[in-house]
């Protein structure tokens, strides 16, 4: 390297302030030369004084000589991040090429989460993973497409069922074993308009739980109907030489206490399901376990203004209200303003009636703040996956810093959800029921659903023998949920409670 160093020399009272510095490097790609000039602060130096004009200089070059040190590091790129988050190092030809196996990885950690078949899985994560790594991972490993109806819980130190942030990194929210939970987080109003028999399926799983802790609580008669299609689909078709009394039955359990007389029913209606599929008969279990007034509602309990000890519960439809089991009053979402939580009070802000002039607000108390901000939080979720076509974009910080909570749901919305299954052309995959670990395929049922002049795209959104009245899809307008009112055993929601629509706002008042 040579350079040549101009410094103006002065023996007047203004000293120099800089000094411009031309040098030669050679160029590494090319082969040839290039001139470079810098301009470099400098101080005062006197004629008479060379001893630290000397020193200077030498300083300037060793500056010079560190400042052309970086070119020579230009053809080797920065390491990149390749599809599957994994630092990949790229490089030109002229620089020596490094196995792409030892790009740095962070610390692993393994996670254990129970599936709703029971059995446990052992996925390994980063410890700086978030929320939404663990659970893709779950997902593709059950080969599960339509995931956004589903989540990861686990118990925080105060025993409290909380679901992970996908958002957030695990470790900061787990600070014991990483052991969760894969469950269903929103039970989505018509399961009929799931795109995939698997995610019926898990869906299954999820209310058979709930029935059996009681979460869902079911007459006689519905625990007979239900476990009839339950083992319509696990076994298949009744056969009176296979099937003799009910011994069959050994390995089911269909209600939190079964007696002789409920098997006696459920084999008496599993003889009129001869003919039914699996997926059709997990898809008629699921059309009536959505009529309970208890699906998908995910409860919290507290106290109203006077003291009275309520649960409150949140669904798709709205905000439900129960005293001693019973459900004494419910707020659709189109009615509610704002919802919004200050230390342990939750308050709601109803929108006006037809005769009523003023808005009302009502207030509950929970037991502590962490519980009104968690059911604070169920609130905002709930409304924006079933509400909204698009979550709310984050709101960006200003000059002021904001007050409240920073907290927005930020997966995909229901409508999103179906969207991206619509589109999707993957067939219905191979999976196997939990009991009878039958491999059968979900395709196997387009032959019964076609019919003349129909074409298997026409056939595929059902699971039916005969095609429904209906078929929902794209042809919908966007917004509409297409719930069906018929035959529904609790409240449906109105067709304006049905329309997605982004004039809703869910607020909070910290």
């Amino acid at each position: 390297m040579h350079a040549w160093c101009h410094l103006p020399c002065y023996t007047g009272p203004v000293p120099p302030r800089s000094a411009v510095v031309t040098y030669v490097v050679p160029d590494p790609v090319s082969g040839s030369f290039c001139i470079r000039t810098r301009e470099l602060k400098t101080s005062y130096i006197s004629v008479e004084d060379a001893s630290p004009h000397t020193m200077r200089i030498r300083r300037l070059l060793r500056s010079i000589y560190a400042f052309c040190k970086a070119p020579a590091a230009m053809p080797e790129e920065k390491a990149g991040k390749g599809e599957n988050g994994v630092g990949v190092e790229t490089k030109t030809s002229g620089s020596p090429s490094k196995s792409p196996s030892k790009a740095p990885r962070g610390k692993m950690v393994l996670s254990r989460v129970k599936l709703l078949d029971g059995t446990e899985c052992e996925v390994a994560v980063e410890k700086k993973a978030k929320g939404q790594d663990l659970i893709n991972s779950v997902a593709d490993r059950i080969n599960l497409l339509e995931k956004d109806y589903f989540g990861l819980s686990y118990m925080d130190h105060n025993n409290y069922k909380t679901w992970l942030n996908p958002e957030k990194r695990i470790s900061k929210q787990v600070k014991g074993p990483w052991e969760f939970n894969f469950e269903v987080k929103f039970y989505p109003p018509d399961p009929a308009q799931l795109a995939e028999d698997i995610t019926r399926y898990q869906l299954c799983l999820q209310v058979r739980q709930d029935i059996l802790t009681g979460k869902l609580p079911c007459s006689f008669v519905t625990h007979a109907l239900l476990g009839s299609y339950m083992v319509q689909a696990e076994v298949g078709d009744y056969d009176a030489k296979e099937h003799v009394g009910t011994s069959y039955l050994s390995e089911f359990t269909f209600a939190p206490t079964q007696n002789a007389e409920l098997e006696e029913k459920v084999v008496d209606l599993h003889k009129t399901h001869k003919g039914q599929t699996p997926a059709e008969a997990e898809l008629h279990y699921l059309e009536n376990a959505k009529k309970l007034a208890m699906y998908g509602v995910d409860m919290h309990s507290a106290k109203d203004s006077e003291g009275v000890d309520i649960m409150l519960g949140v669904c798709a439809s709205g905000l439900l209200v129960y005293r001693d089991k019973l459900r004494i009053n419910r707020f659709a979402w189109p009615k509610i303003l704002k919802i919004s939580y200050k230390r342990s009070n939750f308050y709601i802000k109803i929108r006006p009636g037809e005769f009523e002039t003023f808005e009302s607000t009502i207030g509950f108390k929970l037991p502590n703040h962490k519980a009104a901000k968690r059911l604070w939080k169920v609130c905002v979720e709930h409304h924006t996956f079933f509400r909204l076509m698009t979550p709310e974009p984050p709101q960006k910080q200003g000059l002021w810093p904001r007050l409240g909570s920073k907290f927005r749901y930020s997966g995909r919305t229901q409508y999103q959800s179906r969207m991206a299954a619509n589109l999707s052309d993957r067939n219905n995959p191979e999976f196997e029921r939990t009991l009878s670990r039958r491999k059968l395929s979900s395709r196997s049922m387009d032959a019964l659903g076609t019919r003349t002049g129909e074409t298997p795209e026409m056939s595929k959104r059902h699971t039916m023998s005969h095609p429904p009245p209906h078929i929902p899809g794209l042809e919908e307008a966007p917004g509409k949920d297409g719930a069906n009112k018929a035959g529904s055993g609790r409240d449906t929601p109105s067709a304006e409670e049905r329309t997605p629509e982004k004039k809703d706002k869910v607020c909070s008042d910290v």
